[in-house]
C-alpha cells in the first residue's frame, strides 16, 4: 500500500511540475523564441513545428503519469509484474522523472541568480560565487543531470514524431528554450536568441 501511494504521489507531483509546458498550443497563441505570438492566424512552418513538438511532448508526459501510477500490488496483496518497457521509452521516462524531482533545487538556484536558462534548452552556471563552497559539487552535478535529461527528452520528441528528423533538432532545442524562457519567473536569468543574458521582467505565464 505504501508503494502504491508513493507512485501515485510521484505521478501527481510530476504532472504539476511539467504542466506549464503542456498548456494549450492553439494556432492563435503560440510561444516563439522571442515571446508569445498573439493573434497569429496563419500557420507557418514554425507554428506547425511547435504544434508537432508540443503534441509529442504532451504524449510523453502522459505516458510517464500512466507508468508512475501503475498498481504494483494486486488486490490480494501480491506483487504484480510490470510490463517491460522498450529501452528508448524507459530512458525518457527516467529523464522526465528526474526533471520533476530536480525542479525545486533548480528553481532555488535560479532565484539566487546562480544559474539560468540558456538559448539551447539547457541550464548554464552563471555565478558560481553565489553558491556555498560545500554545495558547488552538488549544483554542478545537478546542472549536468538536468542538461542530460533535457537532451534525452528533446531527442525522444524527434524519435517519436514521424514528421521530424535529426535535422529539426536545433529548432526543437530553440523551441524548448523559448518555452523555458516563457516559464521563467521575474528576476530569473534567461538567454535570448542573440546570446544576450537578461533577467526575466514579466511574470511567469
Amino acid at each position: 500500500m505504501i508503494e502504491i501511494m508513493r507512485h501515485q504521489q510521484q505521478a501527481t507531483f510530476l504532472w504539476k511540475s511539467l504542466k506549464p509546458l503542456t498548456y494549450s498550443f492553439s494556432f492563435t497563441m503560440l510561444v516563439a523564441c522571442g515571446g508569445p505570438l498573439v493573434g497569429v492566424t496563419v500557420v507557418d512552418e514554425r507554428t506547425a513545428l511547435e504544434n508537432q513538438v508540443l503534441g509529442t511532448y504532451q504524449e510523453l508526459t502522459q505516458e510517464v503519469m500512466l507508468v508512475a501510477s501503475v498498481r504494483y500490488i494486486d488486490p490480494q496483496g501480491k506483487l504484480k509484474q510490470t510490463k517491460k518497457l522498450p529501452k528508448g521509452k524507459k530512458k525518457v521516462i527516467r529523464a522526465l522523472q528526474r526533471v520533476s524531482f530536480n525542479k525545486d533545487d533548480l528553481n532555488r538556484y535560479k532565484r539566487s541568480g546562480a544559474i539560468g536558462e540558456n538559448n539551447e534548452g539547457g541550464i548554464t552556471l552563471l555565478a558560481p560565487e553565489k553558491i556555498k563552497p560545500e554545495n558547488r559539487e552538488f549544483v554542478e552535478n545537478l546542472i549536468q543531470e538536468e542538461n542530460t535529461d533535457r537532451v534525452i527528452i528533446m531527442n525522444r520528441v524527434i524519435e517519436t514524431n514521424e514528421t521530424l528528423t535529426q535535422q529539426d533538432l536545433p529548432k526543437v532545442y530553440a523551441m524548448f528554450a523559448a518555452l523555458n524562457r516563457d516559464n521563467a519567473f521575474t528576476g530569473e536569468w534567461i538567454q535570448l536568441e542573440n546570446g544576450k543574458w537578461v533577467q526575466q521582467e514579466r511574470p511567469q505565464q
